[in-house]
């Protein structure tokens, strides 16, 4: 019987240690709007049903995405480089870049994820599909800080990929959780990462657009509640986190956008009073009060491509889909 190969799975801190991340925590549900921050959604059931709302009817970005990419691929062999370094950021299942490592040669793969259980199993999938390809995981919340820590570069060198050409690959539209400034900050961080690289590195993004409304709203609440269970799941991914007392069942789903932000929020509503608390506080939520648990920027290609020049990319390429949905932008570093 042939053994499972050996993958190597790196994790960073965010350079909070739990104290601190849970006063961070804390101050966000007591403020007059209160609020947790998105990735806490990712423990290992909120990543599992995030893999299942993407395959979901009205969940358009990914089917939309897939179609830009089959539609494109000549035009993407092209402009990105073979036998590159592949870096995944927000890999979750690995299932978009896997069948993109053939396509472009590449002969190493860092998938880079908060959730580093997810990760793990997910890898061993993108080794059965690419036998031949370098693989290795980072865990880490990049919505902070986004470095190559030592260990990594460690990896790199043994397996010659330090300087070798780099695509940075964030599909989904996930940059669509980050607020402009918070965007160009991430994407500057990028363009580092691609410039430690060889010639022709670059990132290759997916950037959801305004549309209908009726569009918009479907995809975030969806009929089989699948998002308002993914949203709620997060409560009790805090629970045990941060030993807050909260009871899912009591709060709904809501989802709406703002269309003087450009972005779908999306909150979950107190359906009753209730007294939420944690260690060495508490907080009254009355019935219809909301915690804001995420946005989702939309933007116009235009928009996007300033962005991208901003955070110092340059020979932006950009694909889309006949309706006008959703943006693919290759960005050279």
């Amino acid at each position: 019987m042939t053994s499972r190969p050996s993958i190597p799975i790196f994790s960073v801190s965010d350079g909070l240690n739990l104290e601190v991340e849970a006063l961070e925590f804390y101050q966000g549900l007591s403020q007059p709007q209160a609020s947790i921050a998105s990735k806490y959604f990712y423990s290992t059931l909120g990543s599992r049903l995030f893999d299942t709302i993407t395959l979901l009817d009205e969940y358009y970005p990914c089917r939309t995405e897939k179609l830009i990419f089959n539609r494109s691929e000549d035009s993407l062999r092209v402009h990105l480089p073979q036998k590159a370094l592949f870096i995944d950021l927000g890999a979750g299942d690995c299932a978009k870049a896997s069948p993109l490592l053939a396509t472009f040669k590449s002969f190493a793969y860092l998938a880079i994820d908060i959730s580093v259980t997810h990760l793990s199993r997910a890898l061993r999938v993108v080794i059965q599909d690419n036998p031949g390809v370098k693989v290795a995981g980072l865990g880490c919340d990049f919505s902070t800080r986004l470095t190559l820590p030592a260990e990594v570069q460690q990896w790199l060198t043994a397996n010659q990929a330090n300087y070798s050409p780099r695509i940075v690959f964030y599909p989904g539209s996930s940059i669509g959780n980050f607020s402009p400034n918070n965007a160009l900050s991430l994407l500057k961080q990028v363009h580092a990462i691609c410039a430690e690289g060889g010639n022709g590195s670059g990132l290759l993004i997916g950037v959801d657009r305004v549309k209908e409304l009726a569009v918009l709203q479907a995809a975030y609440d969806d009929s089989l509640g699948v998002t308002a269970a993914f949203n709620r799941s997060m409560l009790a991914h805090v629970n045990e986190r941060f030993a807050t007392n909260f009871s899912p069942n009591n709060w709904s789903h809501q989802a709406f956008f703002n269309a003087s932000q450009s972005r779908i929020e999306m909150h979950l509503k107190s359906t009753d009073q209730q007294l939420v608390s944690w260690p060495g506080g508490e907080r009254l939520f009355a019935p219809g009060q909301t915690i804001h648990t995420e946005n989702s920027y939309k933007w116009e290609p235009g928009s996007f491509a300033r962005l991208l020049a901003d955070a110092g990319f340059s020979q932006v390429e950009h694909f889309t889909d006949p309706q006008g949905w959703f943006s693919l932008f290759w960005a050279r570093a």
